[in-house]
């Protein structure tokens, strides 16, 4: 059958679509490069000009300008922040935008059973001769809001790779679509300070042949990943596809062959990056999108041996808590999948887990080893899960350990300049 009659029956201007938007709508978009960036800023533009009051735009990690975010918006459109990039964080912050707290794998289910949606807005890949649009570079939640939505905008972009597993649209269920090509968003590599490359060689030291990984976002995972140039048969099951990774790829370091399931496939939830990975993603058979619900499963996660979790934090304290979503009541992200791939590395058949950071914080005047985090943080992993903490002072496992030995362990890996006054605290505690 030939789709593109309908197609065109469907094909609009974003303004026509923006234009559709009714007062009090609940609306949804994916995340990061899924985020139709210029279709949401010229429903900004309508917000602006009171075409509507009242819209919820739900939404997650904004990794692009979003008008929609400014200030003065938000009585006619108003965000809730599902994991906060810039712009979402200091809405929140603000008070101009709300806060979904949970666990990334959880959210399909949340999706699923808590709300419904008047319409989605989606950034897709070209629609194939079968009708179909790949959602290219999020499995992510798509799939959830697809199914509780009463209505679903596209934003077509011929820039959009094609992922072959990701979740797809079908013409048919398509209530209109706007043609946009607009330049994907480059997430520049970051800096590797020297902090960074040590913590990274100290990580990839405990990282056995034939392991498989997640990275985290930033400096420190990424310098893991290229700290691993020297390894053999390693895999990739990630909630994250960072460039570290495609260049463990393309050196032949990642060959997929030792792991259990999708075995010789890089597996993720959601891309963003260079183009180069963008490029690596379009119609390639060994990488599979899969949604966020199946991909941070810990019990999916923990059937692959030696599997090996790298993420960051903000903050430590002797319990081995970790802070990694706010400063102290200060909301910087969320949740995320860090607690559930802490679970899946520590219970995979010879996995690890690393929390890395460095060992201070403002210019090195703050310990980001403490006794107590920070009042008011969010703990993103509970002290039973935690494995091993990084800093560039070394790598210590907290699993197995009392009390007493952790805050000995975390000492010593805390910068030198705070380590007599960690002790003292830790002697009025009664813990040493």
């Amino acid at each position: 059958m030939d789709y593109t009659k309908l197609y065109q029956e469907k094909l609009t201007d974003p303004k026509n679509i923006a234009e559709q938007i009714q007062d009090n709508w609940i609306c949804g978009m994916d995340i990061a490069a899924a985020i139709p960036t210029a279709l949401a800023n010229v429903i900004a533009e309508a917000a602006k000009e009171n075409k509507f009051k009242h819209v919820t735009m739900h939404t997650l990690l904004d990794i692009t300008k979003l008008d929609f975010l400014r200030e003065g918006y938000e009585d006619n459109i108003r965000a809730t922040s599902w994991f906060s990039g810039g712009s979402l964080r200091k809405a929140v912050n603000e008070g101009r935008a709300d806060l979904m707290p949970g666990y990334f794998r959880d959210w399909p289910k949340l999706i699923e059973d808590k709300l419904e949606f008047d319409a989605i807005f989606l950034h897709v890949s070209p629609m194939d001769k079968h009708g179909y649009f790949s959602m290219s570079l999020a499995g992510s939640v798509s799939q959830a809001l697809l199914n509780k939505t009463k209505r679903i905008y596209l934003q077509v972009n011929e820039k959009m790779p094609r992922a072959l597993t990701s979740p797809l649209i079908h013409i048919s269920n398509v209530d209109g679509l706007c043609e946009i090509t607009e330049d994907l968003p480059i997430f520049p590599p970051s800096e590797l300070d020297e902090n960074s490359k040590i913590i990274g060689k100290y990580i990839a030291d405990l990282i056995p042949d034939g392991a498989t990984i997640q990275l985290g976002i930033g400096a420190i995972p990424e310098a893991v990943g290229y700290a691993l140039l020297d390894k053999k048969d390693l895999g990739i099951h990630t909630e994250l596809l960072t460039d570290a990774m495609i260049e463990l790829i393309e050196a032949g370091v990642v060959t997929n062959m030792k792991k259990p399931i999708h075995k010789g496939k890089t597996v993720a939830t959601l891309a963003f990056g260079s183009q180069r990975m963008y490029d690596f993603i379009d119609d390639n058979r060994a990488f599979e999108l899969h949604t966020v619900d199946y991909v941070n499963d810990p019990a999916v996660i923990a059937q692959h041996p030696n599997f090996i979790s790298i993420n960051g934090a903000l903050e430590v304290d002797f319990f081995g808590q970790v802070a990694a979503e706010s400063l102290g009541t200060q909301h910087v992200s969320g949740t995320g999948g860090q607690s559930d791939y802490v679970r899946g590395a520590i219970m995979s058949d010879g996995g690890k887990s690393f929390i890395a950071l460095p060992s201070t914080a403002a210019g090195g005047k703050v310990s980001r080893i403490k006794p107590t985090l920070s009042e008011g943080a969010v703990i993103s992993t509970h002290k039973n899960d935690t494995d091993y903490i990084v800093t560039e002072y070394g790598a210590v496992q907290l699993r197995g350990k009392t009390l007493r030995e952790r805050t000995e362990a975390l000492i010593s890996i805390a910068h030198p300049d705070f380590r007599e006054e960690l002790t003292e605290e830790a002697k009025k505690r009664n813990i040493l």
